[in-house]
């Protein structure tokens, strides 16, 4: 081929790679406008009903009312138009009654999950990391459906964490993006007498997309087992990640038994490394994070220092937790010990 055929084809794949940009970033324009539209239709249509049952005394006209507007719409627009989607889509306006502050970033399946979250500021929180962190509707659910907000109260101070809804603290504190426990039920692993460390850090690396959206938002993954060597030995970080809020790199050391003091040693000897040879100018001090199966209090307070800012230990677990499990870890970060039990009836009772 000569080289004005090579001149020509690259500049034919430029052509091409320009217009290939022009028509991605046109359609998922085109996309976002549908769905948006699509929720201001829904809106509109909640509105509508609302106003409609408002206007009759006769709770018995509401009833007959959604059940004509289901018969009609599935007749002349197809499925999607039942009872009980005339409900939600009812439940939709009623929960966000102002037209104006809807969200043009998500679409009516982001806002049928939120209605799933009763409480106004875990759904305002849901909303606004959908949002800041570009979730897909699956992601949104499994956060929903893993309680993250839950579990972020239940590891940070109540407080930091509503005003962490709002903003983000600057500087912000690596406490408030070590998630404990971290769930990873994602990973469809077996506890088991067999089950090895490289298995679970292969794992990871197989589902990297929801650790990383387990993990929380600004991991940016880096290496695994990444290899540092220093008087002639070599020792193998199992996974690295820079986080860029904290704007510093994150180690990860992946235990499958209970932690010890060597465990929080060896993580400590990795954060040295980086702290003195891999920190990039504007870099903050690496952090180092421990997860582990049973996650002793005792070891880790005797053995790091009072005011340690750079090493954690988190617990994983393989299964969700329950709701009485998740109530009693958050009312024991705020210092309040309190035991919830299902009752004969099926209630829950405080003991």
């Amino acid at each position: 081929m000569s080289g004005d055929n090579l001149i020509i084809n690259d500049e034919n794949q430029i052509i091409y790679g320009q217009i290939k940009e022009i028509l991605t970033v046109a359609r998922a324009k085109a996309y976002s406008a549908v769905n948006f539209a699509m929720v201001e239709a829904y809106w509109l249509i909640g509105k509508q009903i609302v106003e409609a049952q408002a206007g009759s005394e006769r709770a018995e006209y509401g009833t007959r009312l959604l059940k004509y507007l289901s018969e009609q719409l599935m007749r002349d627009f197809g499925k999607g138009f039942e009872e009980r989607e005339l409900r939600k889509i009812r439940q939709f306006y009623l929960t966000f009654p102002i037209r104006d502050a809807l969200s043009p970033e998500l679409s009516w399946t982001h806002y049928r999950l939120v209605l799933r979250v009763t409480e106004t500021k875990a759904r305002n929180f849901y909303m606004d990391e959908c949002i800041k962190s570009n979730w897909s509707t699956r992601q949104l659910e499994r956060q929903i459906n893993t309680h993250f907000y839950e579990r972020l109260l239940s590891s940070q101070d109540k407080e930091a964490v509503a005003a962490e809804i709002q903003k983000t603290e600057s500087p912000p504190d690596p406490k408030d993006f070590i998630r404990n426990p971290v769930v990873l039920e994602f990973l469809g692993v077996t506890p088991s007498s067999n089950l090895y460390e490289k298995d679970l850090e292969t794992a990871v690396i197989n589902h990297l997309q929801e650790f990383l959206l387990e993990m929380g938002r600004g991991f940016s993954f880096i290496a695994r087992q990444k290899r540092i060597s220093f008087d002639g030995k070599d020792f193998y970080i199992d996974l690295v990640f820079y986080h860029y809020i904290l704007k510093c790199f994150v180690l990860i050391d992946l235990k499958m038994g209970d932690l010890t003091h060597q465990d929080l040693g060896q993580i400590q000897m990795y954060v040295n490394y980086y702290t003195r040879e891999m920190m990039n100018e504007g870099d903050n001090p690496p952090i180092g994070v421990i997860l582990c199966t049973d996650k002793n209090e005792a070891v880790v307070r005797y053995t790091l220092p009072k005011d340690n800012d750079q090493i954690f230990a988190s617990e994983y677990t393989f299964y969700l937790p329950t709701e009485q499990e998740l109530k009693n870890e958050i009312y024991a970060a705020i210092g309040e010990k309190r035991i919830f039990r299902k009752s004969g009836k099926g209630d829950e009772k405080m003991i």
